[in-house]
C-alpha cells in the first residue's frame, strides 16, 4: 500500500519561513514524480513544485520561484518544501503527491497539473498573516 503523509503547516507572519515534510512509503516503482500542490477553497489551485527522480528535473510555479525550494533526503525517505519570505497569498492547504513514472520530462507536462498525480497526502494548512 502506497502512503503519502505531509506535515509542517502552521500559522506564520509575512516574511517568515516554514518547512513542510512529506514521507512516502510503500512505492515499488524505481522512478516517480513528487509534487507539492496547494489549493484555496473556492479559489485558484497550483502545482507548486514537481521533482522527477527519473531525469532529475524540477519545476516551480512562477509565483514561488526563488522563494520555495523542494529537496529530498534519501537517507530519511523524506521530501521537503522549504518556503521562505512567505506572503499572505501563500495561504492554502498544501498537499504532497506522487506519480510513478516510465517517461522523461514529466515535470514539464502532466506533473504541472493536479490530475498528473496518483497518490496524495491528506493536506496541511499554511496560513500567513499580514
Amino acid at each position: 500500500e502506497v502512503r503519502v503523509a505531509e506535515s509542517g503547516g502552521d500559522l506564520v507572519r509575512t516574511g517568515e519561513s516554514l518547512r513542510l515534510t512529506c514521507i512516502v512509503s510503500g512505492i515499488t516503482n524505481t522512478d516517480y514524480a513528487i509534487g507539492w500542490l496547494r489549493k484555496v477553497p473556492g479559489k485558484d489551485r497550483e502545482v507548486v513544485s514537481c521533482f522527477s527522480t527519473r531525469d532529475g528535473s524540477v519545476y516551480y510555479t512562477p509565483s514561488v520561484l526563488g522563494r520555495f525550494i523542494t529537496s529530498t533526503d534519501n537517507a530519511k525517505n523524506m521530501t521537503y518544501l522549504e518556503m521562505n519570505d512567505l506572503k499572505p497569498e501563500d495561504t492554502a492547504v498544501y498537499r504532497c503527491a506522487v506519480q510513478p513514472l516510465i517517461v522523461d520530462g514529466y515535470c514539464s507536462g502532466y506533473g504541472r497539473w493536479f490530475s498528473g498525480y496518483q497518490y496524495w497526502g491528506q493536506g496541511t494548512q499554511v496560513t500567513v498573516s499580514s
